[in-house]
């Protein structure tokens, strides 16, 4: 019987647990207490299956006080929690540190491009700014203004002219963006914002990036195609603008004035497209309004580097204006409804257009008089506000049109 004893001592002695450490720690401790006379018992199995139970153990314990007992269960709710706290830093840790490296990564913003598009083509859709619709919206507006002033009085506009050209903003916006990103590569990457862009990080190469406008433009040509040789003419012609727009911030402390002339172009095409002519007193001063728009809603959108634009040496009309961007804006933007209502008037449209309009004063007002131009967070909210501002133009002159 000796050796017997002897063996299930050295068993017990061979499995120790952190959590009958800790309860000898603790009886020492916080309740040291004298050692128990009576016979340790023999334990008896759990007939409940250890992969129900897979952190439970089992342990021999000796009878303790009611004081005891108290303090076990301390000393277990302290190292519960203390285990828990250590597990969950350890996975936030993970999760922002690089597997190979350890180094913390930059947070990257997850969109329907990373749920929905191969790997392969996700530089290519953020090289376009797929993921960010909002430009499209600012360049397809002038163009779905033109198209439906453009329409016969009580007549809906053509609508195979309004899907070829918001086919055509998506296009050109596209390559927009990739030509502003092969000239800028240099400057975006000492730019917080834009330092992650495809070519600027190494993503994609500027070769890369060239065949990819390439291809943008050849679809682009098969829309132009589409239209009467007057809007072909003219149509090719704002390429000039695409092109040498990225270059202005070098130049000038007005590129968005530059931008406003580029973005809506669409203004001009829109009624030739449908007319074969231009009627300058309709078609100009909607031109100059949407010119005056994009001074508004690009100088708020500059706010958001302006910090970093002087670190680099580019120009904006955020810089040029300073402490006085909104008293500049709100004049662009008076200038640009009153533009609007004499488009309007020259048209002949309806009244309903101009209590349209007086909505969209308003949204325009709310975005001058409430932005907080040193909140990037606050400005970029006010940007894409302006695609409101655009159905609301929209809106006005549809129902205008219908019931002049």
């Amino acid at each position: 019987m000796a050796w017997f004893r002897v063996a299930r001592a050295s068993r017990r002695l061979q499995r120790p647990s952190l959590f009958s450490s800790s309860v000898s720690l603790s009886r020492s401790i916080l309740n040291p207490l004298p050692v128990s006379s009576h016979p340790t018992p023999t334990p008896t199995p759990d007939p409940t299956p250890d992969y129900h139970k897979p952190f439970r153990q089992y342990y021999r314990c000796t009878p303790v006080s009611d004081l005891s007992r108290d303090n076990l269960k301390l000393d277990w709710w302290v190292h519960k929690s203390v285990a828990h706290i250590s597990t969950s830093v350890r996975e936030s840790s993970n999760s922002e540190e690089d597997k190979d490296g350890g180094s913390r990564l930059p947070k990257a913003e997850v969109s329907w491009i990373d749920l929905y598009l191969p790997k392969q083509a996700r530089p290519y859709a953020r090289l376009a700014r797929l993921d960010k619709p909002i430009g499209t919206w600012l360049l397809a507006w002038p163009c779905m203004w033109s198209i439906t002033l453009a329409a016969s009085p009580r007549h809906l506009p053509d609508f195979k002219m309004l899907l070829l050209f918001g086919c055509g903003a998506l296009l050109l916006r596209g390559a927009g963006c990739t030509i502003n990103d092969l000239l800028d590569r240099d400057i975006d990457t000492m730019v917080e914002r834009t330092k992650l862009r495809p070519v600027a990080s190494g993503l994609l190469s500027p070769f890369q990036g060239l065949c990819f406008l390439g291809f943008q433009l050849l679809l682009g040509l098969g829309i132009l195609l589409q239209l009467n040789n007057y809007s072909r003419i003219l149509g090719a012609s704002s390429l000039l603008l695409v092109f040498s727009y990225p270059l202005m911030k070098r130049l000038t402390f007005w590129p968005q004035a530059y931008l406003g002339l580029t973005f809506n172009w669409g203004a001009l095409l829109g009624w030739t497209a449908v007319k074969g002519s231009l009627d300058p007193a309709i078609v100009f001063p909607l031109y100059l309004s949407g010119v005056c728009w994009t001074l508004v809603y690009d100088t708020i959108y500059a706010h958001q580097d302006k910090e970093d634009d002087l670190k680099v040496g580019v120009k904006s009309t955020a810089l040029r204006f300073g402490d006085s961007t909104k008293q500049w804006i709100t004049g662009f933007g008076i200038a640009c409804i009153g533009s609007l209502a004499l488009s309007g008037f020259n048209a002949g449209i309806g009244w309903s257009y101009y209590a349209f309009l007086a909505a969209a004063s308003g949204q325009l007002a709310w975005q001058i008089w409430t932005v907080d131009l040193s909140s990037r967070a606050d400005c970029n909210r006010k940007f894409v506000s302006n695609k409101w501002f655009g159905a609301i133009i929209f809106s006005g002159i549809l129902f205008g049109r219908l019931s002049s």
